[in-house]
């Protein structure tokens, strides 16, 4: 596997407003889900100065991107998996 993630969502009053718990609710699902505990350090912050944005912001390794919530999965099989070199759900816990 490849080196340690970061991924932080932001928990800050707009962005729960814009579904953020949804967003770190299906962020530890999907991390359970491809076993990938050991890869992923995952965290919650307040206000990441993007209130003014659409959606939800999160970082990965410190880039920024804003989320809807609805999106989630789909951004995390395309942003998060492919960083990890995982291809969607093939993979079989060992």
């Amino acid at each position: 596997m490849s080196n340690m993630i970061e991924i932080n969502v932001c928990i800050g009053t707009s962005c729960h407003l814009n579904g953020s718990y949804n967003v770190v609710q299906t962020f530890q699902q999907l991390i359970e889900e491809y076993s990938l505990h050991d890869n992923i350090e995952f965290k919650a912050n307040f206000c990441m100065k993007q209130c003014q944005n659409k959606g939800v912001s999160v970082s990965i390794d410190g880039e920024s991107y804003r989320i809807e919530a609805e999106n989630t999965r789909e951004f995390f099989q395309s942003k998060v998996l492919s960083r990890l070199n995982i291809k969607e759900k093939t993979m079989i816990n060992k």
